[in-house]
């Protein structure tokens, strides 16, 4: 199978690009750049998606999504830049989500010793960052979604959903891990226009940045080539005005 490079823009351009194209992917070594972390403060968050609990609204019929959620308002001018709010349902409309949309999804909230980490509010302070350069300074309402993709049932569905949108202002996909697949190939389109991009995430800590509005995106299935293979993401969305609620 073969395997297309993310077409990586550096922590200077990456922004730029995002504006021209709609989308950008930034290496490990530039996002580090970017957050102006280190490594090990990365690395902290991953054993987080050893206790996903499985996904129970799949209307597939499929085993192989886990996941847990979370909601925050960002606002840097705020006095409390990132406020974590009561756990709450996800949901988004069908004209989103034709196969999950309309249905209010409670899923286990994320760890508290996850969200405590330094590394987590200097993440979503630097998405809101970038998202108020894009669309102005205001609140930002993130949702962040930890999900584990494994091959139990031989295969395993990244976006069963299809080529979307998800009705947000940004989309952002860290990549925390992938072991024992092949397969998961993103691809991302212009939601009106003929130019596309594919390729395949498979560095650690490698982000993708997607200006929803402006692109649809999706990842191809998986499928094992050892006993037991997964794919692990961190989503995280920046919405203005508010949550997606019914």
């Amino acid at each position: 199978m073969q395997h297309f490079s993310p077409p990586y823009s550096s922590a200077a351009q990456f922004e730029q690009q995002l504006r021209e194209q709609g989308s950008a992917v930034m290496a490990p070594e530039s996002l580090r750049h970017w957050l102006g972390c280190e490594e090990a403060e990365l690395a902290a968050l991953a054993p987080f998606w050893n206790d996903l609990p499985p996904d129970l609204y799949l209307r597939d019929g499929g085993r192989y999504r886990f996941r847990r959620h979370g909601s925050f308002v960002l606002d840097s001018r705020a006095a409390e830049p990132v406020q974590q709010v009561p756990h709450r349902a996800h949901w988004q409309p069908l004209d989103y989500n034709a196969l999950h949309g309309g249905l209010e999804r409670w899923f286990e909230p994320m760890a508290q010793a996850a969200t405590a980490l330094p590394i987590w509010p200097k993440l979503l302070l630097a998405l809101a960052a970038a998202a108020d350069r894009l669309r102005g300074a205001q609140p930002w309402y993130a949702e962040a979604h930890q999900f584990r993709i494994d091959t139990t049932d031989g295969i395993g569905r990244p976006t069963p959903e299809g080529a979307h949108r998800d009705g947000v202002d940004l989309v952002a996909v860290f990549l925390v891990g992938r072991a024992s697949i092949k397969g998961g190939e993103s691809r991302v389109f212009e939601a009106s226009g003929p130019r596309g991009q594919r390729f395949t995430m498979s560095e650690p800590w490698t982000l993708l940045l997607l200006d929803d509005e402006r692109v649809i995106h999706e990842t191809t299935p998986i499928q094992p080539v050892a006993e037991h293979g997964y794919r692990d993401t961190l989503v995280v969305t920046l919405r203005r005005g508010g949550f997606q609620d019914p």
